[in-house]
């Protein structure tokens, strides 16, 4: 799942340093800060896990995370919450949660947390990709092409993620610029075409081909 989180937290403090921490590692985080919010962000966008603290201002989280499993979101949710008793717990993983954090928690644990459901949902059991001679590293952002590291700016990497994992796919522009930017912000009609065109630059010209008037694809390996 391009990598887009939403994040469900009314302290915006807290909020604000996850958003930091989690843009850092590479993530789009879009945040909501009541039950509400993220109902609407969740009926408009896709996002491939969920951050959720239980005492949001308009409702308990515990019934947003019932609303997303009866709707069938697939998308992990993990707990964030100040709530420390074991009914707590057993509450949230019996309505569907993927796992539970308690505050205070350490941002490296929630990040490590968040890479293991990330990777649980897309199937693969080990943290690289591979792709013929390249490698890619999500928890460090690395990119190797044949052992050798190339750099890449942030969202172009994002964008050479997506189109890996989906491999096989074409995937649109408008998707791929929803992926990148979210469903709160926008971006320029040019920014996808630059971003491919470093990738092709540093990894190859043919890696990802152009589909005239659909998106873009990076075939599978044959």
């Amino acid at each position: 799942m391009p990598i887009r989180i939403l994040l469900v937290e009314d302290e915006p403090l807290i909020a604000d340093a996850i958003r930091v921490s989690m843009t850092r590692a590479g993530y789009h985080v879009d945040w909501a800060a009541d039950a509400d919010t993220a109902e609407e962000a969740l009926r408009n966008g896709q996002f491939q896990l969920i951050v959720l603290d239980l005492g949001l201002p308009d409702r308990d989280g515990l019934s947003l995370l019932r609303w997303v499993r009866q709707q069938d979101i697939p998308v992990p949710v993990i707990i964030l919450t100040a709530r420390e008793t074991t009914e707590n717990r057993v509450e949230g993983l019996d309505l569907g949660a993927d796992d539970y954090v308690t505050k205070p928690f350490d941002m490296d644990e929630l990040l490590a947390r968040c890479r293991v459901q990330l990777r649980r949902a897309s199937g693969r059991s080990t943290p690289e990709l591979t792709h013929g001679n390249i490698t890619i590293h999500p928890q460090d952002h690395a990119v190797l092409l044949g052992g050798q590291r190339v750099d890449l700016p942030m969202q172009a990497y994002r964008l050479l993620l997506l189109l890996i994992e989906r491999r096989g796919h074409i995937v649109s522009k408008s998707e791929l610029a929803e992926s990148l930017y979210g469903w709160d912000e926008g971006a320029e009609s040019n920014t996808i075409e630059v971003y491919v065109s470093q990738i092709r630059r540093k990894l190859g010209k043919d890696l990802i081909r152009t589909i005239r008037g659909m998106g873009y694809v990076i075939e599978k390996p044959t």
